[in-house]
């Protein structure tokens, strides 16, 4: 059957103008003497469901953290997009400390970093931030609970809290860490070896591949929080280390609980962006964000997550940190916390210079 040559035109009309033309609601307007028919513009409908929503997820900053400042950069950054909030998945501190004056003292540092935010910022504990018993009640006095949860329009949130309890630290670990960043100002080189070394210690790797365990009131409280929100629309777990890559006995018992919910689990720990679908569920290690690179690759890679939930589930791009500059254009000052190797020197001075 042939259409009329006006049935068309009529077709195209109402193909052409759609939301962007004639709903007003959403405020959108425009010129319709200048623009009676055609539009210069497509018809897929205004990205502005207000079911939807945008976060974002940062990794490591600590486990050696860089002189260049990747981490400061990254504050700055997260202010140019403005996401609802923020959700780092732990190591903001050096820690290995005894001393409650000097974690403090880290965590002054941190706090005055994030001050500068705009939108709220969302602490999960990693084995830095409370690798003893000292460490974990400076976080309880100052975050409270280790693991959490909370509801954003009809989306759970869940911080779980993969140091339960914290494990022992390879021997010398602070001494170490102090040592290696030092390093990295005075001899970059040695840094590098040092780290080298460190990585490829037999007790580290043994650590490393250890078993994440969840003790038995975290296990309860996993479970009283999935029956407590029965119907969230998607679920989101966050935790510092990536319990997946050698699942022990209770975080298998956390997979089956979540079969039959549509979820995500999000991790760092491990400074390398990496990515595994299990029974159809995405389980996320997110790469550092300022943390030193462990591993060679395509995961090392300073960044952040750039989330949005839909009616569909999450829609994720991951953003690598110099891939955003504001409006007066990339600075080459930045150049070496955007690529951790020191400023060009034969940059061409600012205009306004």
């Amino acid at each position: 059957m042939k259409l009329s040559s006006a049935c068309i035109a009529v077709a195209l009309t109402i193909f052409s103008t759609n939301l962007w033309a004639e709903e007003t609601t959403s405020g959108f307007s425009y010129d319709k003497e200048r623009l009676p028919g055609a539009k210069p513009w497509t018809s897929q409908p205004i990205q502005n469901d207000p079911a939807e929503f945008q976060f974002v997820v940062i990794g490591d900053r600590t486990g050696g953290a860089n002189q260049e400042g990747t981490f400061k950069l990254a504050i700055n950054q997260l202010n140019l997009l403005l996401p609802e909030f923020v959700i780092n998945v732990g190591d903001l501190i050096e820690g290995y400390s005894d001393d409650k004056a000097e974690l403090n003292a880290e965590w002054d540092e941190v706090d005055e970093m994030l001050s500068k935010l705009k939108m709220p910022f969302v602490r999960t504990p990693g084995n830095h931030d409370i690798a003893n018993k000292t460490a974990q009640q400076v976080w309880k006095d100052r975050h409270g609970a280790t693991y959490y949860h909370f509801v954003y329009k009809d989306v759970l949130f869940m911080v779980l809290d993969s140091e339960d309890p914290p494990r022992a630290a390879p021997e010398g670990m602070k001494d170490k860490l102090e040592l290696y960043n030092r390093l990295q100002v005075e001899d970059p080189a040695k840094a590098r070896e040092m780290l080298a070394e460190f990585m490829a210690d037999e007790a580290v790797v043994a650590a490393l591949g250890k078993p994440v365990e969840f003790g038995d009131e975290q296990m309860a409280w996993i479970k009283k929080t999935l029956a407590d929100n029965p119907d969230a629309r998607w679920t989101f777990l966050f935790l510092h280390e990536p319990a997946w890559e050698n699942a022990s006995a209770s975080f298998k018992a956390i997979q089956k609980i979540l079969k039959a919910r549509k979820h995500t689990f999000l991790a760092g720990h491990l400074h390398y962006y990496d990515y595994d679908l299990f029974d159809g569920s995405e389980h996320i290690t997110m790469g550092p964000a300022g943390a030193s690179f462990h591993q060679e690759g395509p995961g090392n890679v300073d960044h952040i997550m750039w989330v949005t939930m839909t009616k569909e589930g999450p829609q994720i791009g991951n953003i690598a940190l110099k891939g955003i500059f504001d409006r007066k254009g990339l600075d080459p000052e930045l150049f070496g916390a955007y690529d951790r190797k020191g400023a060009d020197k034969e940059a061409k001075p600012k205009k306004d210079e």
